[in-house]
């Protein structure tokens, strides 16, 4: 079935996994004002889950309403430390902080994807991963924050585990695609199971 797939994000590691697993895809990026969403669901008492599942489902409805006849893939990926929604950082003392708080303790890490076609959602999932930081030193983490700032400026909870965010952790509790940002093999179960994809 030729469908045309979209990624509705401008994420280069959800695009890299997605090629690298032989899926053929546009990118165009889903832009929406995420603050606001995040700021209104907070304040409606609404939990790091649910946030992410309506910031991935707005992101694929905004492209879909464009392209219906493809299948837009909306991401988004929250961080739940004790209950408090913990986003990107806006700079290295933003960075600091995070990883100051996560220290020794075990957060909850939440990525969603929404698929949508003709503005219709059609599919969705939202893993989970648990995962228990180091009790790290102040100063371990000003010096891995100055050694990988450019790279982990844009993650939620300021590391990437494909990189040297792993020394980061004690324990990871999951499915390691999720903390990258894709649910991947349950979207390749279902894009197969569509017969968008073939076996």
């Amino acid at each position: 079935m030729s469908v045309p797939i979209i990624l509705a994000t401008s994420s280069e590691i959800r695009a890299t996994l997605m090629r690298n697993a032989g899926v053929d895809f546009e990118v165009v990026p889903g832009r929406i004002d995420e603050d606001a969403i995040k700021d209104a669901m907070l304040a409606e008492g609404r939990s790091a889950r649910d946030i992410a599942d309506a910031l991935a489902e707005q992101k694929a409805r905004k492209v879909s309403s464009k392209r219906p006849e493809a299948m837009v893939l909306g991401f988004d990926q929250t961080l739940d430390q004790n209950g408090q929604l913990l986003s990107k950082p806006a700079n290295p003392e933003d960075g600091l902080r995070h990883l100051q708080m996560m220290r020794g303790q075990t957060h909850q890490l939440y990525s969603a994807c929404v698929i949508y076609q003709n503005a219709e959602p059609i599919w969705r999932h939202v893993g989970r991963v648990n995962l228990r930081m180091r009790d790290l030193s102040d100063d371990y983490i000003q010096a891995y924050l100055d050694r990988n700032w450019d790279g982990v400026r844009y993650s939620v909870g300021c590391y990437n585990l494909e990189e040297e965010g792993i020394r980061l952790f004690t324990k990871v509790d999951g499915d390691y695609f999720t903390v990258l940002g894709v649910p991947l093999l349950e979207i390749l179960n279902y894009l197969t199971l569509r017969g968008v994809l073939e076996t």
